[in-house]
């Protein structure tokens, strides 16, 4: 199918042609309605057939040209320099600058100033143009990475911290419970495993999750062994995402897991402290896989078509 063909009549003709809802392309794209209708609408980047009552529907070449877009958004490209790119070929070399460094020293002087409602502004502007992965790994990781180097030792950083901390969980959480809404299914369970709260990589794997039409269910406090299964159970999840930045009992973790009859995973720094003996583990028992990372997580789970 291409788009010179005969534009379809009606919706329904359109989608026995072969034409997809916005819906289908999001679940194929991974980016969200609302990014795709902003991109129509403030860039022109990807521009679908109308019907007469006004559904957008896309064809295998918008298709393509989304997941081009998506290509340069994770190679640090703004947004409103993609045009450009996508319509001057291959020829045209990727320009030198982007604009997730200014947006995270925004955010960055935002949060040291507890400037709640900036910090919101500027995330919603950048939600609403990116898809979560390519927010996650061009702007949330890096803007963590720094704020913790920012922090190590500065008056104020703890308060900077519990600030944007408690926003981001708040933020995340409403999405999350906003997706769980709206889906149905089994979730993906996902427990804080370490003793400190509001770890935010924790709610960055959550949100990319929900983002994926998957229900999550987080709890932000370790569970005891039995408890653990009980949740498990109670849930009917469809896996379990043990997440800790800190060094785990090792020798408590096959009380912990026993009774869990789903896919398991440990993510995390603690993946990196224990690697050496986590990967025997999960060479033992094809049940569990590790993940460094709220990306790499997100990637096993769609892998074992959990996602």
């Amino acid at each position: 199918m291409t788009d010179s063909l005969e534009a379809p009549a009606d919706y329904a003709s359109a989608l026995e042609q072969g034409w997809l809802p916005i819906r289908e392309v999001a679940r194929q794209t991974g980016v969200n309605a609302v990014t795709l209708r902003a991109w129509e609408r403030r860039y022109g980047l990807v521009v679908p057939h109308r019907t007469p009552k006004g559904h957008r529907l896309f064809s295998a070449e918008h298709v393509q040209r989304i997941q081009a877009i998506v290509t340069w958004l994770n190679r640090g490209v703004a947004v409103s320099q993609i045009k450009q790119l996508l319509d001057a070929g291959p020829t045209l070399a990727e320009p030198a600058t982007n604009d997730w460094q200014a947006l995270r020293q925004d955010l960055v002087r935002a949060i040291s100033q507890l400037a709640e409602r900036q910090v919101d502004d500027r995330f919603n502007q950048a939600m609403s143009l990116y898809p979560p992965r390519t927010l996650c790994e061009q702007l949330l990781m890096p803007l963590l990475a720094e704020l913790e180097q920012r922090w190590q030792g500065q008056f104020g950083g703890q308060m900077e911290r519990a600030f944007f901390y408690t926003w981001l969980r708040s933020k995340l959480g409403a999405r999350i419970y906003h997706n769980n809404r709206q889906l149905k299914g089994a979730p993906v369970l996902l427990v804080n495993h370490s003793d400190l709260p509001m770890e935010p990589h924790l709610w960055l794997t959550a949100w990319l999750v929900s983002s994926a039409d998957c229900p999550v269910e987080v709890f932000d406090w370790p569970l005891p062994a039995n408890e653990l299964a009980l949740a498990s159970e109670h849930l009917k999840s469809r896996a379990v995402l043990l997440y800790s930045s800190k060094a785990m009992n090792l020798a408590a973790l096959p009380r912990l897991l026993v009774g869990i009859n789903c896919p398991i995973l440990i993510a995390g720094p603690t993946v990196c402290i224990h690697f050496a003996e986590l990967s025997v583990s999960t060479r033992e028992s094809a049940e569990m896989t590790l993940a460094e990372d709220p990306l790499s997580a997100y990637q096993s789970l769609t892998r074992l078509g959990l996602i």
